[in-house]
């Protein structure tokens, strides 16, 4: 199969060989056709297997001679998550729709509102919108949904969290009820997949690989270390192997900070990502790590979710997500579009039932390598599939209940942090310094 077998025009199949893309991935080779049909659909597969391909390509199609965009109108509305997917869904619309007259465009949090309301003036054919500027746009007139012929959700399962729920609802009610309705994700939990179905009718269900599966060219495997020697260990895993671009995921944005300070302490080049940074750090951020002029990129769950990082070799889990589907969202950063990659995640013992939650959703018990000098105090036990039962996940530390706090880049969303700062808790940190105890180690990186 090819991508000219699937009713894709001329120039929407140039700028697709521009890229250097020939067939089409299983996600695409499913999606495509459901979508150009009118169907509403439900997508699901592993992250780095083309799903915003699947989407955009189809409806760049179905908005070729299509009526004209009016005034502070949108024909399509795709939402997403965070600021940086949206950024990247936009980018992939202008690729793809390069040698078409139609016109797109992106909004977000975190920069002022003016140009875009400027911009939309004119109408946009795709609009790609974080929930909460959406709505501050719509609150200020700037926008209108009469003409929205298609609604996308991007990560499907975190936009019909239930802290989204409120500002989805809000959304849903100011647009047409004759609309198709496209939602792709990596997963879909039963209880969002509930949900979901009472948005979409008669969705076309597509799965192209098992629920909550991760990429096969993957390497996986945990390090199991005291928590106070984590960024030691970092260190010597990146020295000693010459990692030369390296994605770190801590739980919290201060563990993140703290850490990024660390690393550059031993020489290694590093910068932090996420919702505490203003949205122009956090876009330098992520452009001087994709060039390469960054070594490694520390970040919350913001950059868990849609971000494509070309051969992007290694990640690392400096803590563990407390939601053990944002494991397989983290780990799908490497290993995209068929490339190999590792993800190594460094675990203490009170991180037991966060690895064993995630070892029970993959359906793998995840290989333990010691290494020399660093064997940790208390022994990692081996987690069984079978023998316990679903633990309930932890309350997570920031709240998205999208309440609004005033002006339009007040509002909280899935990709800024809470406005009031927390005290910093004295234990349980899981970005815990090294300090002296990893002047004591000794002995080389060799795994066991």
């Amino acid at each position: 199969m090819t991508f000219s077998t699937l009713g894709l025009s001329a120039p929407i199949l140039k700028a697709i060989a521009e890229k250097g893309y020939e067939t089409p991935s299983p996600i695409q080779a499913e999606a495509i056709p459901a979508v150009l049909s009118g169907a509403d659909v439900m997508a699901a597969a592993q992250t780095g297997t083309g799903k915003t391909a699947g989407f955009t390509l189809p409806i760049l199609q179905k908005l070729i001679g299509g009526p004209k965009v009016r005034a502070n109108q949108a024909r399509v509305l795709v939402l997403t998550p965070t600021r940086e997917l949206a950024a990247q869904v936009a980018e992939s619309i202008e690729t793809y729709g390069k040698h078409l007259s139609l016109t797109s465009m992106v909004v977000f949090g975190g920069v002022k509102i003016n140009p875009q309301m400027i911009k939309l003036r004119k109408g946009v054919d795709i609009l790609v919108a974080t929930p909460g500027r959406l709505l501050d746009l719509h609150g200020q007139n700037a926008i209108r949904f009469n003409q929205i012929e298609v609604l996308v959700l991007d990560e499907a399962d975190r936009m019909l969290d239930m802290g989204f729920m409120p500002d989805i609802r809000r959304l849903l009610a100011l647009m047409p009820k004759k609309r198709q309705n496209l939602m792709f994700s990596a997963t879909f939990s039963q209880p969002i997949r509930a949900l979901a179905k009472t948005i979409v009718h008669q969705p076309v269900e597509i799965s192209v690989a098992p629920a909550n599966a991760t990429a096969a060219k993957v390497k996986q495997w945990v390090c199991p270390v005291d928590k106070k020697r984590k960024s030691t260990v970092l260190t010597k895993l990146i020295h000693d192997n010459k990692w030369g671009q390296v994605l770190v995921f801590t739980r919290t944005k201060h563990g993140a900070n703290r850490l990024t300070k660390e690393l550059e302490a031993a020489h290694i080049m590093a910068t932090a990502i996420h919702g505490n940074k203003s949205q122009g750090a956090r876009t330098r951020a992520l452009a001087e790590f994709k060039r390469g002029e960054v070594q490694v990129l520390v970040a919350t769950d913001i950059a868990a979710r849609g971000l494509d990082i070309d051969l992007l070799p290694h990640v690392v889990n400096f803590d563990l997500p407390n939601v053990a589907a944002d494991y397989v969202h983290r780990i799908g950063r490497t290993a995209r579009a068929g490339a190999e990659g590792e993800a190594v995640s460094l675990v203490s013992v009170d991180e037991f039932d966060e690895l064993a939650d995630i070892e029970r959703l993959i359906n793998q018990i995840l290989p333990r390598e010691t290494l020399d000098g660093f064997e940790p105090l208390h022994v990692l036990p081996v987690s069984s599939l079978t023998s316990r039962p679903p633990r309930k996940p932890k309350p997570k530390q920031s709240s998205n209940k999208g309440r609004r706090s005033g002006g339009a880049d007040k509002r909280r969303d899935a990709s800024a942090g809470p406005k009031k700062k927390r005290p910093a808790r004295k234990s349980g940190n899981r970005g815990a310094s090294a300090g002296a105890a990893g002047a004591k180690a000794g002995g080389g990186a060799r795994r066991k």
